[in-house]
């Protein structure tokens, strides 16, 4: 049995033990608490003495690392989460096997931004792109090469490593994936594509946008979330007796939200947009379910590292339909620093070391990761600055307190009246947001809320605390000066 298999055995045991102990006779939970001792101290041999056939090299080596990074979900958009209208079985099963985190937030409100930081563990404004990049070949633009990114860090601990999806940091040879620590690349540059004809389609001309290694391909007709599994199968397999990082990245449920008709059918009596977006949820879903089972049918499974991700709120934008995204409460979408424009769904799964079904509140950021997988896999940090903060303690413990004491987000707007938030703990002061209505802001166009779970960030509160206003605001400012210098 493996330790995926163990795991679930223990989900199952303890659901009974929580919501059925009165049904229960003594001996009978007796009997229940005795499995549920035999599996952890089963689940703990499996990594103290070597499984059979495999040398003892073999288990101590590094695990293998899968993030895999959604595109414009909703912050609540998975069943797990709250949206109880969704299918999202896949998803859910990787989240109970491992730690979801409730408090998450992505460095920016939109794509490109989003996916620099996280690669390298830098706010977007280090990291050179902070907004998105061009989506035509060759346009000047993208996250400078002299980045050093997530893949750069796995190839210096001896990985192979591989990008899988939408790129979206440059569209020019020094700014694509291989030119950016990745052995190998299969995927678009730009913006978004057709699923099919694989076409930038929404701002002429038109322009085929599919790419192995630089060199542009055909795959007529091919559904690209389809590819994609097909190309991380075929790296996973040529790599699986040695480390390696890959990165993810799908393209749903992005516009032009093209699921698959099954699941058309099945939505198909839910409102509109919600049924075209529920339909794209649950094709990534199901795509990421194979996904997860290409790397069980290769036996990595309890030696793989996997983190998944979205890269930040829902998309309301035209092209979306309007709409159709659940952020429960929170407020804002994609392009906003509101929260529901930066918090998004976020697990890490490892099993036999990550805490199983657990939930942690604290704050936590995407450009977390880098450190964290660092701290993990035994690779030493450049020496370079880093933003992020290693997340192990939090994962480890629902006790530990959050690695941010504050955060802060710069998007779009003027040179002189730009979009931002800093967070200093609950405390959250936002310049002219977007979505924001008459009335929610000051004269200087600021709202200071206090960030609680299910905060609607609906209550400005400058007025009655200028005191932190003033604070937040010299954070900011400083913050803003040193992130675009350093």
């Amino acid at each position: 049995m493996s330790s995926a298999e163990i795991a679930d055995r223990q989900i199952q045991i303890n659901a009974i033990l929580q919501h059925n102990p009165r049904d229960l006779e003594p001996c009978t939970i007796h009997m229940i608490k005795n499995l549920k001792f035999i599996f952890e101290l089963a689940l703990v041999s499996l990594f103290i003495w070597p499984a059979s056939g495999h040398s003892q090299s073999t288990i101590a080596k590094r695990p293998n690392v899968i993030v895999i990074y959604s595109d414009d979900q909703g912050s609540l958009d998975m069943n797990i989460y709250g949206a109880k209208d969704l299918q999202t079985p896949n998803l859910d099963r990787l989240a109970r096997r491992g730690t979801r985190f409730s408090n998450f937030h992505a460095a920016s409100p939109v794509c490109s931004p989003s996916r620099a930081s996280l690669l390298t563990g830098r706010y977007p404004q280090r990291a050179g792109l902070a907004n998105n990049a061009p989506s035509s070949f060759g346009a000047p633009g993208g996250m400078p090469g002299s980045q050093f990114t997530m893949a750069e860090l796995f190839k210096s601990g001896g990985y192979k490593t591989a990008h899988i999806g939408k790129w979206h940091m440059g569209f020019s040879p020094e700014t694509m994936p291989n030119q950016q620590g990745f052995d190998y690349s299969f995927g678009f540059m730009g913006g978004c594509i057709d699923s099919y004809s694989h076409f930038f389609y929404w701002a002429g001309p038109n322009r085929h946008d599919l790419w192995r290694n630089g060199t542009e391909i055909w795959e007529d007709g091919k559904y690209f979330p389809d590819l994609m599994v097909d190309e991380a199968g075929k790296f996973m397999k040529d790599n699986q007796t040695s480390p390696f990082f890959m990165y993810f990245a799908i393209n749903m449920p992005h516009y032009p939200l093209q699921g698959e008709k099954k699941w058309r059918d099945y939505y198909k009596d839910l409102p509109a947009p919600r049924r075209m977006y529920a339909a794209s949820v649950s094709t990534m879903d199901e795509k990421i379910g194979l996904l997860l089972k290409k790397i069980d049918e290769l036996g990595l499974t309890d030696h793989t590292i996997i983190v998944f991700q979205a890269d930040q709120g829902h998309s309301k934008e035209e092209r979306s339909f309007g709409g159709g995204g659940y952020a429960g409460t929170h407020r804002g979408s994609k392009f906003s620093v509101f929260e529901g424009g930066i918090l998004a769904p976020s697990i890490i799964s490892w099993p036999g070391h990550i805490p199983v079904n657990a939930v942690r509140d604290q704050f936590s950021t995407n450009i977390d990761w880098f450190p964290t997988l660092a701290e993990y896999c035994h690779i030493s940090l450049p020496q370079r600055k880093i933003d992020g903060k290693s997340l192990v303690e939090v994962i480890a413990s629902e006790k530990a307190k959050s690695p941010h004491q504050d955060f802060f987000w710069q998007f779009e707007g003027t040179k002189d009246n730009p979009q931002w938030a800093a967070r200093e703990g609950d405390w959250k002061l936002l310049h002219n947001p977007r979505e924001a209505k008459p009335g929610d802001l000051d004269a200087d166009h600021l709202m200071l809320v206090n960030i609680k779970n299910g905060s609607t960030e609906t209550t400005n509160e400058a007025a009655a605390h200028p005191d932190v206003v003033k604070r937040l605001q010299a954070k900011y400012q400083q913050w803003i000066t040193e992130v675009f210098t350093q």
